[in-house]
């Protein structure tokens, strides 16, 4: 099922999600129906928070180097731990489905590690390097009730609330018409 994605400013983005404790057939239902709202919404990645679950998963399944995105590929990351593997940062374009139509390019470590959960319940690590490590860390800001609009410089920022500010007025006036 597909679930409806909260969008800045809703204050809910900015909640600390908490522990998952229960592994269960409720867990796995979250997990599909995160999978489809964020393929219907053209994303490659969904925390839960973004569906108004404030639990400590996000899924991410990046587009392959044949531009397909493939569900064999799809990562489910529950009550993540995320380790830095160097100092190295490399600079990404980042877009987010709760913050729909605007990009800017943010600055994250190149090489992470990454301790998680599965659907299970099973422990697992993962070393993960250049687009899929900002992906995860851009999904892990979500969990701290971060999203990457905060990591902007003041005049990107700034840019940010202008158009976001505009969007709203078109908005606005479209829903009188």
């Amino acid at each position: 099922m597909v679930r409806k994605i909260i969008t800045y400013p809703n204050k809910r983005l900015f909640l600390q999600s908490l522990p998952v404790e229960k592994f269960d057939e409720e867990l796995h239902i979250l997990l599909d129906d995160m999978y489809e709202t964020m393929i219907a919404s053209s994303g490659v990645g969904l925390a839960a928070i973004q569906v108004d679950v404030p639990l400590r998963i996000f899924i991410v399944n990046i587009i392959d180097e044949n531009e397909e995105q493939k569900k064999e590929d799809l990562l489910e990351i529950i009550n993540p731990v995320i380790t830095p593997l160097n100092d190295e940062l490399i600079v990404c374009t980042e877009g987010c489905l709760s913050v729909p139509d605007f990009f800017e390019e943010v600055q994250r470590y190149r090489k992470i590690l990454v301790k998680y959960q599965d659907r299970f319940g099973k422990e697992k690590e993962l070393e993960a390097e250049d687009f899929l490590a900002v992906a995860i860390q851009h999904e892990n800001d979500h969990l701290d009730g971060h999203l990457f609009i905060e990591k902007l410089s003041f005049s990107k920022r700034e840019k940010f609330n202008k158009e976001f500010k505009k969007q709203r007025k078109l908005k606005k006036a479209n829903e009188k018409i």
